[in-house]
């Protein structure tokens, strides 16, 4: 484990002011870096420490805000700003490129070397930042199983690694199905993990809040989930080349 520094980074996005978590390994040099998309109620401490465990690592992580600084804890509230958003794909990509140039601007990223990893919401926009063709070294995601614009996966120049939960009901099985299609059309190195038995957002641990049905915590798959997600950056995204 390393020494980890962490602040927080203010950027303008969607007519918001994003306010997003970096951390940052210990040492001066530049290494590899990893965009951290938040579930669709926004950044949380959950996020801020998947960050810090990157950084321990040994990756600069930063983890990026969705809703200008606001964790939307209202069901309804988040729904009602995030379909439109998931809706959109060019406000996706708005989010993420801001994010992203933050992450790029750091001294200690190599810009060359970027993994997108997200859940739900936080994960389909990195899958719109590869059909946007930007230059990743992978995207990781959980909860994403999101379908794009005719042609553009093609775009996607890294390997994309999914998870969801068997018992999903936002990300039924018709919707494992299209993503998958249209993966293997565009050609795309892709992999799909079913995680048996669990539901929807099965890695966020409990909240003190409303939850949407079929939500649910699984802890056994939420810690296999990060174990797979660590491993896919080890393979895509080594700290060393």
């Amino acid at each position: 484990m390393t020494t980890v520094t962490t602040r927080t980074v203010e950027y303008p996005a969607d007519g918001l002011t994003m306010i997003g978590h970096l951390a940052l390994p210990a040492g001066v040099d530049r290494g590899p870096a990893v965009l951290l998309g938040p579930e669709g109620p926004g950044l949380s401490d959950v996020e801020r420490r998947r960050a810090d465990a990157l950084a321990e690592l040994g990756y600069v992580a930063l983890a990026f805000d969705l809703h200008g600084g606001r964790y939307l804890s209202d069901p309804e509230e988040m729904l009602a700003r995030c379909m439109p958003l998931l809706a959109d794909h060019d406000r996706m990509r708005g989010i993420g490129h801001a994010a992203l140039d933050v992450l790029r601007a750091e001294p200690r990223t190599d810009p060359d070397r970027i993994a997108a990893v997200g859940y739900g919401t936080g994960g389909a926009i990195g899958l719109e930042l590869g059909r946007d063709g930007v230059n990743l070294r992978t995207i990781g995601t959980v909860n994403a199983l999101t379908t794009g614009r005719p042609g553009e996966t093609a775009r996607i120049r890294c390997p994309v690694w999914a998870g969801v939960g068997s018992e999903d009901p936002i990300m039924p099985p018709a919707q494992r199905d299209a993503f998958a299609a249209e993966m293997q059309a565009a050609g795309v190195d892709w992999r799909l993990v079913v995680y048996g038995g669990a539901l929807h957002a099965f890695h966020h641990p409990p909240v003190d809040q409303p939850v949407l049905s079929g939500v649910g915590y699984h802890p056994r798959h939420a810690q296999r989930a990060w174990r797979d997600v660590v491993d896919l950056l080890a393979e895509c995204l080594p700290l060393t080349e």
